[in-house]
C-alpha cells in the first residue's frame, strides 16, 4: 500500500513538472518557417539569419526558426507571400513593403515617387507616427508586426544608355515588381514596364528580354547584375523599400508572454543590425560599395537635385493619384514628418 502511494505521488510530481515546463514547449512546433525573397547573402537575408539565431539562442531552442530564401514556400511568387502568412502556410517573414502593398494599400506610401529624398526621411516615417499607423493596420490583417528593416533605395540600371532625363528612359523595357504603382510610374516616364518575379528577372536580363531593372545597390551588387549587361546605373533615390518583421497571429498567440518578449526584442535588434548592413557602402560618408560596382566597368550617373526634380514633375500625376488611394491623411502625415526631419 505504501509503495502504491509513493508511486502515485511520483506520477503526480512528474505530471506537475511537465505541466510547468517553460514556454509550454510540448505545444511548440519543431520548426518555424521564416520566409524571405532573396538569399541569405544579401543584407535582407542576413537580417533573417540574425533574427533566427537570436531567437534560438535566447529561447534555448524552444523556438527553432528555419530561413526559407527565394520565397520558396510560395514557389518564388513574392506577391503571394503575405496571403500565405495570413493562412498559416508561412509562420514568420521579413517582408518587403512593396511586395505586400497589393494586399495592404497603405504600404504603397513608401513607393510614392520621390517622397523620401534621403535616409533621415525614411527613418522619419518608419520610426514615427506613420510607422505606428502602419503597424496598427498590419495587426488587423492576421499578422503581428514587430520591427522595421530595410532593403534600401531603389536605383535604375539598364543595358542601353546612361539615364539622366525622362527622355533617356523612353521606350526601355524595364523589369518592375508586382505593384501597379510601379507600372504607373514608369509608364508616366515613357518606359515599357514589365512585371516579373525576381526569380525570372535575372534570366530575362541576361537574355536581353528586358533592358533594365530597378533595385537597391545591395541587390544589384549581390546578384552581380553588371555581368548580365547592366552597365549603366543611375542613382536617383526615387523610392525606398522598408522591410517588416512579422509573425503569423496564431503562431504568436501560441507562445508564452516570456517568449513573445524574446522574439520581439530579437526582431528589433536584428532590424537595427540589418539596417546598418543595408546602408553600408552606399552613403555620403561611405561609398565603398559604389566604388566596387564601378570597378566592374559600370557607368554610374548620380542625378543632381535639379535632374531629380524633372523626374518628380513627370511623375507628379502618379503621386497624386496614389496618394488618394493610400489615404490623404497618412500621406500628409508622412510629408509633415519628412519636413520636420
Amino acid at each position: 500500500m505504501r509503495f502504491k502511494r509513493l508511486l502515485g505521488a511520483t506520477a503526480f510530481a512528474v505530471s506537475a513538472l511537465v505541466t510547468a515546463l517553460p514556454a509550454q514547449a510540448a505545444d511548440y512546433k519543431s520548426e518555424y518557417k521564416l520566409s524571405i525573397v532573396v538569399g541569405t547573402n544579401f543584407p535582407w537575408g542576413q537580417g533573417a539569419v540574425i533574427w533566427s539565431d537570436l531567437v534560438r539562442e535566447r529561447t534555448n531552442g524552444r523556438i527553432n526558426i528555419k530561413v526559407y530564401p527565394g520565397t520558396s514556400l510560395v514557389q518564388g511568387d513574392q506577391t503571394r507571400e503575405f496571403t500565405a502568412i495570413r493562412q498559416g502556410v508561412i509562420d514568420m517573414a521579413i517582408g518587403s513593403t512593396i511586395n505586400w502593398s497589393p494586399q495592404i494599400k497603405e504600404l504603397n506610401i513608401f513607393s510614392l515617387p520621390f517622397l523620401m529624398p534621403d535616409y533621415p526621411a525614411i527613418d522619419a516615417l518608419t520610426q514615427g507616427k506613420v510607422g505606428t499607423q502602419l503597424f496598427d493596420i498590419l495587426s488587423k490583417k492576421g499578422v503581428v508586426p514587430l520591427a522595421w528593416g530595410e532593403n534600401g533605395y531603389r536605383q535604375l540600371s539598364n543595358s542601353v544608355r546612361p539615364v539622366k532625363t525622362p527622355e533617356d528612359i523612353k521606350g526601355m523595357k524595364l523589369r518592375v515588381v508586382g505593384s501597379p504603382l510601379y507600372i504607373d510610374t514608369f509608364t508616366a516616364l515613357g518606359a515599357n514596364p514589365t512585371q516579373m518575379s525576381w526569380a525570372d528577372a535575372q534570366p530575362a536580363l541576361a537574355s536581353g528580354a528586358v533592358d533594365g531593372q530597378e533595385n537597391p545597390l545591395s541587390i544589384y551588387a549581390g546578384a552581380k547584375l553588371y555581368d548580365v549587361g547592366q552597365k549603366y546605373l543611375s542613382l536617383w533615390n526615387y523610392v525606398a523599400d522598408p522591410l517588416v518583421f512579422v509573425v503569423n497571429k496564431d503562431v504568436w498567440e501560441s507562445w508564452t508572454p516570456e517568449d513573445k518578449k524574446i522574439v520581439r526584442e530579437a526582431a528589433v535588434e536584428a532590424g537595427q543590425r540589418e539596417l546598418v548592413i543595408a546602408r553600408k557602402g552606399v552613403t555620403n560618408t561611405d561609398d565603398s560599395l559604389l566604388k566596387e560596382i564601378e570597378s566592374h566597368g559600370v557607368t554610374v550617373t548620380v542625378l543632381s537635385p535639379e535632374q531629380i526634380g524633372v523626374f518628380a514633375k513627370a511623375t507628379q500625376p502618379v503621386f497624386d493619384k496614389w496618394a488618394k488611394q493610400i489615404g490623404a491623411d497618412l500621406v500628409k502625415q508622412a510629408q509633415a514628418d519628412i519636413a520636420k526631419r
